[in-house]
């Protein structure tokens, strides 16, 4: 048994799948391999796969008509994206699109086992609704963000749930890059990153951030 089918059985075994469909889901899928800030999922495309991440993360932005971007949440192991199930249940572009924040390892299964499987398993059919509510809290989480916060605020958050989401409390991010994900300027974020350093919040590199 290769390394990758060990993973994927680990991830699925936690979330209390029955061997039977565990093997179904090894059966019907196919690994994908994506690296840093390769796209998945682009706005306006119709996918009929569903993604389960294995290892890494994936970032989902929303872009408008000019190409402004706005951060919405991290999908990390054992996660699925709820967006793509919705979209391809209803066969309708996303309105989103899915970014490898680093070197992602997804397993993607086709969209036609899904109703299947949550007719079959009761397991995947909670899997299914708990993945809607978990991306819902995170978009609730977000809008309270933008609504509520002030941007030192939110940046902050957004360094706190990137260091989390990855594991490491160093990020390698240029504060351009950081800039296009809150959707504000590079100038904003630069003197907000030096205030955070000057309270000791955080030290700066180049093109790193290491939070304290």
């Amino acid at each position: 048994m290769s390394p990758l089918i060990e993973s994927l059985q680990i991830i699925l075994k936690k979330l209390n799948f029955s061997e039977e469909l565990i093997e179904e889901i090894i059966r019907s899928g196919k690994p994908k391999e994506l690296d840093a800030e390769q796209h998945l999922i682009s706005p306006g495309m119709v996918t009929d796969h569903m993604p389960l991440v294995i290892s890494g993360t994936l970032r989902i932005m929303r872009e408008d008509e000019e190409g402004n971007e706005v951060f919405l949440y991290y999908l990390e192991g054992g996660d699925a994206c709820a967006m793509s199930i919705s979209c391809c249940i209803s066969n309708q572009p996303t309105p989103f699109k899915a970014v490898a924040e680093s070197d992602v390892t997804l397993w993607v299964v086709p969209m036609s086992e899904i109703d299947r499987w949550m007719a079959k398993h009761p397991s995947f059919r909670r899997f299914v609704i708990n993945s809607y509510q978990d991306r819902f809290d995170e978009l609730m989480d977000t809008i309270d963000s933008i609504a509520f916060m002030n941007m030192d605020e939110r940046l902050m958050k957004y360094l706190l749930d990137k260091k989390q989401s990855q594991g490491s409390f160093v990020i390698e991010k240029t504060h351009e890059q950081i800039a296009q994900e809150l959707n504000t300027s590079r100038v904003v974020i630069s003197r907000l990153l030096k205030k955070l350093e000057k309270d000791d919040k955080v030290e700066l590199y180049r093109n790193r951030i290491e939070v304290l």
